[in-house]
Order: C-alpha cells, then structure tokens, then sequence
C-alpha cells in the first residue's frame, strides 16, 4: 500500500484545489453536498474552510444503491438533506473514498431525482483502483495504490483517522 497521508493535510490539499477549480469555473455560492457517512465528516469542515453561504447538504444513498436488494438495508440509514431547489444549482458532492464508482452514480441517481443541477463537481479525499463505473473526481485528496485484498476507511468524526482493512 502507498502510505496515506494524514486526512487533515489531505483535506486542506482539497480545500486549496477545490477554491482554485471553483474560481477557475467561475462557480459562485455553490452547493455543498456531503454522502454519508464519511462524506459528511469531510463536507462538515470544508463547508466551514471554504465559508460557503448555504447550509451544507446530506445524503445517505442506501436506497439507490443498485446492489441494495443483494445487501439489504443499512442499519445506520439516516435521511437525507437537499434543499426543495436543486435545479440549476452548481452542486460540490463530497466523499472520503472513491472505487468502485457506484456510491457517486447512486448520489448522483438521488441528486437528479430532486432537478436538474447545473453542474456536478466531485472532491474525494482518497481515490484507488478497483472503478467499475466510469466516475472520476474532479479533485482528490491523495491516489492510493491499495491491493484487492485491502480496504481503506475513514474513521471520525473526530479525530479524522485512517482505518485500513485487511479481508481474509
């Protein structure tokens, strides 16, 4: 495994990335938009680094995962928070890590089903191989070079730690 930075160095590196690609964009007051539950953490202190103007946003995708009727339902589902007006809306939608792609199109699935926004940009804090859905982020954090073998998962809210799992 590539060694993983500590989380708070790597979200002030996709704090940084993130006002520069907003500015580069032209996008102003956008949307914040955190997917549980480690995407939420990550969204709670970019929200306050980056001083956005509306209140941040939550999903918990469970019911649009499209492998939901093989896994069942999450114990922990928690509702999710979009305003009644996402239409036209330049949307930031946050999550700690980034394989398979099948969280992001779920969100995504969930996000369309409330309007059509204007624009989608994906932070992650870590991204690793393993896509099978192609989804890429538009800023990322750090690329881990992890095996099949190997999961990484984001343990907080507070501290932010790293947690990585070995299967057997």
């Amino acid at each position: 495994m590539t060694h993983a930075a500590e989380p708070d160095k790597l979200l002030e590196k996709l704090a940084t990335d993130l006002e520069n690609l907003l500015e580069h964009r032209s996008i102003e007051k956008p949307l914040m938009v955190g997917i549980h539950t480690g995407g939420v953490w990550l969204a709670e202190k970019l929200h306050k680094r980056l001083n956005l103007e509306d209140d941040l946003s939550t999903l918990d995708i469970s019911f649009y995962r499209d492998d939901f009727s093989r896994i069942g339902m999450n114990p922990q589902v928690k509702p999710s928070s979009l305003p009644p007006q996402v239409e036209d809306r330049h949307i930031i939608l946050v999550d700690d890590v980034l394989q398979t792609g099948r969280t992001i199109r779920a969100a995504m699935n969930e996000i369309f089903d409330y309007g059509r926004p204007a624009s989608i940009t994906l932070a992650c804090l870590i991204e690793r191989p393993g896509r099978e859905i192609p989804i890429q982020a538009d800023v990322v954090g750090q690329v881990l070079e992890l095996s099949d073998d190997e999961q990484i998962k984001l343990t907080g809210p507070e501290p932010l730690a790293w947690e990585l799992i070995k299967s057997e």
